[in-house]
């Protein structure tokens, strides 16, 4: 009994360590923001910030407030700083978020009704009437990229904008779902979506394992589009976290589910019953820490950062965000991180069907084996028949003899 408790204390460790060490000190790592203008006085901000910071920042210039706008939509950068009366704005627009609204706080991030960040819809750009130069220090975040970096990015610029007499104004390029007002329900739509794959293979590989390994498969395969379509349900109807989209969302959760039951299923031919530990460990302690659903990889170390460009909880995230908030800007790239894994996962099933045909063909032949062994076996303890004698001419003779005799 006591071995059966392996499996509980080392997923114990393992959560333990994957957690820990993603989530436990988070704090930059070379996040790009940006200082909005081209006078000398915004290049001198710019390399003070960098130079403060020590490398947990990159700090670079741009010349107008539209273009950090559009380099926010494309997640070049997390935060662009426009310091107060600086005219990078030109008369140019582009604070919207595609209907020409961007969400603005007051108040050193903060409305005046103490709603967060994010929470406040303006119709305003943060400038000047007429002038194109900003009246008070303004800050350009997009939470739907990440809320947690957008809270940092406003903490590390509110004292920048105190130093200057004003407080700060925080503009949400690219806000969230109304419902979603921080933007992780996406992530938690991940966390169901992965439980219900991951779950899944253990009964397919369980009480499926007296199925051929191609009913297994397609087990797999259909089980992925009911627990897509339970993901959809959750991120529309139930819960509203996305108010459009939804047909490419749900194509994203079919393709990463599918994924991670086709890899469960083709593990489970190797791993029997440490199959829940291996999918745990590829698909929940490396798959959610490396999302970015809590902390994008500017936010932690280079282990995580690193899995955070190739592991397909990351890729599931990030495409749905492009998706939703982004205009699929992209998009490709994250759709070619599910395909992908789903591609690992069809050839881990026709490995797995490769070892089962020779395992059950060396069945097979030890079976052939041990019956003939077994039959030699028998063989040489059961005695053979005595020969029967065979009489010759002289047998004959005594024998009329012996007749004769009889008669007398």
């Amino acid at each position: 009994m006591l071995t059966h408790l392996v499996t509980p204390l080392l997923m114990c460790i393992g959560m333990g360590l994957a957690y820990l060490g993603a989530f436990a000190h988070p704090a930059p790592h070379h996040m790009p923001v940006a200082v909005v203008g081209s006078s000398r006085s915004a290049q001198l901000l710019a390399q003070s910030i960098n130079d403060k910071a020590g490398g947990d920042l990159e700090v670079r210039t741009v010349a107008h407030r539209s273009t950090a706008v559009d380099q926010l939509k494309h997640q070049d950068i997390f935060g662009a700083y426009v310091p107060k009366g600086d005219g990078s704005g030109k008369g140019r627009g582009g604070a919207g978020d595609g209907n020409g609204q961007a969400r603005v706080s007051g108040n050193a991030g903060a409305t005046e009704d103490g709603r967060s960040p994010g929470e406040a819809r303006s119709a305003g750009d943060g400038r000047s009437p007429g002038d194109g130069t900003a009246a008070t220090p303004e800050l350009l975040v997009a939470t739907a990229a990440s809320d947690t970096s957008a809270s940092v990015v406003q903490k590390i610029f509110t004292p920048l904008a105190a130093q200057q007499g004003a407080p700060l104004k925080v503009t949400d390029v690219a806000p969230t779902a109304d419902d979603d007002p921080t933007g992780q329900g996406i992530f938690f739509l991940l966390v169901a979506i992965s439980i219900g794959s991951y779950a899944s293979v253990a009964v397919i590989g369980g009480a499926g394992a007296v199925l051929p390994i191609r009913l297994r498969a397609a087990l797999a395969v259909g089980t992925s589009f009911v627990v897509s379509l339970i993901g959809t349900a959750f991120a529309g109807p139930v819960f509203h976290l996305v108010d459009h989209g939804l047909w490419g969302l749900w194509g994203m959760a079919w393709l990463y589910s599918a994924g991670i039951l086709l890899i469960g299923t083709g593990l489970h031919t190797f791993l029997k019953r440490w199959t829940t530990l291996g999918v745990m460990a590829l698909f929940v302690m490396l798959n959610f820490t490396s999302s970015g659903g809590i902390f994008r990889p500017e936010m932690q170390n280079g282990f995580f950062a690193a899995l955070h460009s190739f592991w397909n909880g990351a890729g599931f995230v990030e495409g749905v965000r492009s998706h939703v908030y982004f205009d699929g800007y992209g998009l490709s790239g994250h759709l070619w991180t599910l395909a992908l894994w789903l591609v690992v996962g069809v050839l881990m099933v026709g490995v797995a069907a490769l070892a089962e045909r020779r395992r059950r063909s060396a069945e097979a032949e030890a079976a052939a084996n041990a019956a003939a062994v077994a039959a030699a076996a028998v063989a040489a303890t059961v005695p053979e028949p005595a020969p029967k004698p065979v009489r010759g001419p002289v047998d004959d003779g005594v024998e009329e003899e012996l007749e004769e005799a009889v008669g007398v």
